[in-house]
């Protein structure tokens, strides 16, 4: 008696089913929406081509503004001490170069530089009006710009100083106190003290004097800042007591 050998018909394992049954419809979806992957393809690269293209435009700008504004510096602090119309010259070569520069690049890195140096720069040039609307500008555009806008503040206040407008001057120092993080607080105390001063307004004055010793004691106004006090506080004692021998001092008699 004769034994068959039954051999099991060939099937695929239920995984490898599943794979070949999953990468045939991946196929036919790659076929039947491949004008959609292919638009969207090419819709990525233009989008990955434009931001690319923004960048590189940008720094470029960023460079071109950057070359200006070093060319500018250099007229304004190279000019010659004996020739003072080629200084002139020197400085409004400056102004225009900075100009370019907040007029043609003013989101680049560059502008606020070139914008605080603009009213510098008319400063220089003995233009008070044109160097008050340069540091307003800046204030107006960049004030965001914190490692600046102390400076700018201090530049306006001396600006508005030279004009002869002493409230406009003390509002602008003041300013500078209101600035989080401004390294020039200790000058605009010391300013602020000395426009009191002026103004023969003592205790204000002293009152500043002493915020900037209290505050900033190793700043190097403090010494002077220390020496006006005692020089306030000797007039506030001796006021007082001229005043009291003044009114005590009996009248002269009159003669018969």
């Amino acid at each position: 008696m004769s034994y068959r050998i039954k051999v099991p018909p060939r099937t695929l394992p239920v995984d490898e089913a599943h794979l070949v049954s999953g990468l045939e419809h991946w196929v036919l979806g790659l076929q039947r929406y491949r004008w959609s992957i292919i638009v969207g393809f090419i819709l990525l690269l233009l989008t990955a081509g434009g931001i690319w293209g923004v960048f590189w435009y940008d720094a470029e700008n960023a460079s071109k503004a950057q070359e200006i504004e070093r060319e500018a510096t250099l007229h304004l602090f190279t000019r010659p001490g004996n020739d003072p119309q080629k200084a002139a010259a020197n400085v409004n070569e400056a102004i225009a170069l900075y100009k370019k520069v907040v007029e043609e690049y003013p989101r680049t890195p560059t502008a606020p530089l070139a914008q605080f140096s603009l009213g510098n720069a008319f400063l220089q040039a003995n233009n008070l009006d044109s160097a008050i609307d340069s540091y307003k500008q800046f204030i107006s555009t960049y004030g965001s710009n914190i490692s600046l806008l102390g400076l700018v503040q201090q530049k306006l206040g001396y600006a508005y100083l030279l004009k002869g407008d002493i409230d406009q001057a003390a509002k602008t120092y003041s300013s500078i106190l209101e600035i989080p993080g401004a390294m020039n607080r200790d000058y605009a105390l010391f300013e602020l003290a000395r426009l009191e001063e002026n103004r023969s307004k003592p205790d204000a004055a002293l009152k500043h004097y002493q915020d900037l010793i209290k505050t900033y004691p190793d700043s190097p106004l403090t010494s002077e800042a220390a020496v006006r006090v005692k020089v306030l506080e000797a007039k506030k004692t001796s006021e007082p007591a001229t005043t009291a021998t003044e009114v005590t001092i009996p009248p002269a008699p009159s003669k018969p």
